[in-house]
């Protein structure tokens, strides 16, 4: 069977799913002729309307997940479907987009000529309409050499909204851009899911993923090993930061006080990772000089490193 010919919707996928990985194994042959499996068993489903953080350290097997769910490149085992059907029909429909991190941009181009360039292969295209919102329209004279990487971008993000898609992925979306193209630029995409749209987006800024997320994805050597909301994902690690301005003496008793880890300076501010941070506050307040005391839960950064940490552990075993 051929991918151009209509195929049964597999056992499991339903309406509401957009994507859907089913144990998905994906192997590459390195320069030395070694075989390593960048994707090992990936189970993945994506509901429509919701926006998914997908985070991993580097290799993790973000990038070859990406490319199946594109059609760039086939799992060696598994199955990977976009609305029930292979992924290179959904995006032959225009019903899927990306926002890659470099390529597929003419640098003599201007900015207008390549999005109407490119909207001339996508009848209904309103090429207009996609510039104001991707924040581009006064850039429309200018030559995409002539862009810096975050217009670039915003440019790329205009040409993915060309053929109206209902599942847009975005990889390093908001690379170059500064932080009030940033937040330009997530206000529109949240606009665009409150129409139906549902969004995958990469990122190594873990702040994005936490403000701008309905749901985090974590994946480590090609497995999943985190998966819910921010907020539950922070929660999987103990403990909160205290930070306050305190005197050097006061930090070196209170960093050996019972309770707290770690103890960090930046300036004559102190951060203090404890476990029981209602008995630091105490303690801060009766016993020490501490003023400007803050309380801020543990990062996703943090546990974004806790977690991935862990699994390699886990699979390395004891030394």
């Amino acid at each position: 069977m051929t991918e151009t010919q209509p195929r049964p919707t597999p056992r499991g996928v339903t309406p509401s799913d957009v994507a859907v990985l089913n144990a998905v194994v994906k192997r590459f042959t390195n320069a030395k002729g070694e075989e390593f499996t960048a994707v090992n068993g990936l189970d993945l489903r994506i509901r429509r309307g919701e926006v998914l953080a997908f985070l991993g350290p580097n290799g993790a097997g973000k990038t070859t997940t990406i490319d199946m769910l594109l059609g760039l490149t086939r799992p060696d085992s598994g199955d990977v479907t976009l609305f029930g059907q292979a992924p290179r029909q959904a995006v032959r429909a225009g019903q899927v987009a990306a926002v890659l991190q470099s390529g597929g941009l003419l640098p003599d181009l201007t900015v207008e000529a390549t999005v109407r360039m490119l909207g001339s292969l996508h009848p209904g295209a309103d090429p207009e309409t996609v510039m104001g919102r991707a924040g581009i329209t006064r850039l429309r004279d200018r030559r995409v050499s002539e862009c810096s990487g975050g217009e670039q971008q915003r440019l790329r993000f205009a040409v993915a909204l060309l053929s109206n898609p209902e599942f847009l992925v975005l990889d390093e979306p908001t690379a170059g851009m500064d932080v009030a193209a940033r937040r330009d630029f997530w206000a529109t995409v949240r606009e665009d899911t409150q129409h139906g749209m549902t969004v995958m987006f990469a990122t190594h800024y873990m702040e994005e993923a936490d403000q701008f997320a309905d749901r985090v994805l974590m994946i480590d050597e090609g497995r999943v090993v985190a998966d819910g909301s921010a907020s539950s994902i922070r929660a999987r690690i103990s403990g909160r930061t205290v930070s306050a301005l305190i005197a050097p003496q006061d930090a070196t008793a209170v960093a050996a006080s019972p309770g707290v880890r770690a103890c960090v300076a930046r300036g004559e501010r102190y951060y203090f990772d404890c476990t029981d941070s209602d008995a630091l506050l105490r303690l801060l307040v009766t016993r020490t000089s501490a003023t400007e005391i803050e309380v801020a839960p543990r990062s996703l950064e943090e546990a974004f490193m806790a977690i991935t940490n862990q699994g390699r552990s886990a699979q390395e075993g004891p030394r």
